[in-house]
């Protein structure tokens, strides 16, 4: 009889609700969680049980906290310093600057004989271009310096969703795992803007990087319109003054998008946020901007009103509007319907918001951690 094969292992830090692990599946085994979160650690529990989650801020973390010996260490670090929408901290931030107590971890595992074959710091696409790209570089430097060679693909979950959210995937294996292949860049995984930030990196950072490749996406058959609940209860369904308050908030080019779906003869969902933009005279107007294109816009915690988003559904001439409820949020991010969430709003809003979209975790399991992890071949991009 064939021997069993071994699971492999993982530490999750920066958990939240446990998307990368619901990602990665039964096939690996998590051996640590972290969150600093308290809400969304209670939300890991209630998902994957007690034992492995430890709340707390991860520079308090000792390599004496940390079991065994994983092959894996995934760490989505917070991206409000990085982002196109932040203040350009970076990674001096105090939220993004999180990273560096990362890397001290893997650090003190590598000296303790106990280093991970495998690192995956996933992140916003801002994190290429944050304070004019010297955070990437230094995310380069650092995860080189701690013995792997390092490569990254840009992945939207819009491949396997319907939510555009593109995300910075940086993975990082032991030589002896990747080999010493380096290819070259090949849409749609290594976007312009990655190769462009790959270009400027210091030519010591260079010689460790990897150009990983992944098959080309399937087209996947979920649709918004059928994620979309009818009675979700709580966000109730607006009043007709206030959707057609929220209609008021559209520009021309948006109010004549909303026209074409009432002509389409067929029922459309859209999404809608509110943003600030400038008007013709160059002041700052609040718009209601709505997309019918069958993706929903990406999913951020609810900072505000604005940060919120809406569904529109149109039958014919009747318009109905109303935040997307916690539920459908957690179908955009590929979680199953018996997946537990806070009974709050706004904490569900926010955990899934800060998420990982989880079928492109899976994706990236599938054609790439599953062959590193077991040693197995892996095709340099071409």
């Amino acid at each position: 009889m064939a021997a069993q094969a071994i699971q492999p292992t993982f530490y999750e830090f920066f958990a939240g609700g446990g998307m990368a692990r619901a990602g990665l599946g039964e096939g690996w085994r998590c051996l640590f969680a972290n969150d600093f979160d308290a809400s969304k650690a209670a939300s890991y529990r209630a998902n994957w049980g007690e034992g492995v989650m430890h709340v707390g801020d991860i520079h308090r973390l000792d390599v004496a906290d940390l079991p065994g010996a994983p092959d894996l260490a995934w760490a989505s670090f917070p991206c409000q310093d990085l982002s196109l929408a932040g203040h350009g901290a970076g990674l001096k931030g105090a939220r993004s600057g999180a990273f560096w107590g990362f890397q001290r971890i893997i650090e003190g595992l590598r000296t303790d004989g106990r280093a991970p074959k495998l690192l995956v710091i996933e992140n916003v696409i801002g994190a290429l271009t944050s304070n004019g790209g010297e955070d990437f570089a230094d995310l380069t430097r650092a995860l080189a310096a701690l013995g792997y060679v390092v490569g990254a693909l840009t992945i939207d979950a819009a491949h396997f969703l319907p939510q555009s959210r593109p995300r910075l995937f940086i993975l990082c294996a032991r030589e002896e795992l990747a080999g010493a292949v380096m290819g070259e860049p090949s849409a749609p995984w290594h976007s312009p803007a990655l190769v462009r930030a790959v270009a400027a990196l210091p030519r010591v950072a260079q010689k460790h990087w990897r150009w990983w490749s992944l098959p080309a996406p399937t087209a996947h058959n979920m649709r918004l319109v059928d994620l979309i609940e009818e009675d979700p209860g709580d966000p109730p369904w607006h009043r007709p003054e206030e959707t057609a308050r929220l209609i008021g908030l559209m520009s021309p080019a948006n109010l004549r998008k909303l026209e074409a779906a009432k002509a389409a003869g067929v029922r459309m969902v859209g999404t809608i946020y509110r943003r600030t933009r400038l008007d013709e005279t160059g002041a700052k107007v609040q718009r209601a901007e709505v997309r019918f294109d069958g993706i929903a816009g990406c999913l951020r915690t609810p900072g505000g009103g604005s940060s919120r988003q809406f569904i529109m559904v149109v039958d014919g001439a009747r318009v109905r509007t109303r935040l997307l409820s916690g539920r459908e949020a957690a179908r955009l991010m590929g979680l199953p319907d018996d997946y537990i969430l806070p009974a709050r709003y706004n904490d569900a809003y926010h955990l899934l918001g800060d998420g990982l979209a989880v079928s492109a975790v899976r994706f990236l399991r599938m054609h790439l951690l599953d062959a590193l992890v077991r040693g197995a071949p892996v095709q340099a991009a071409a």
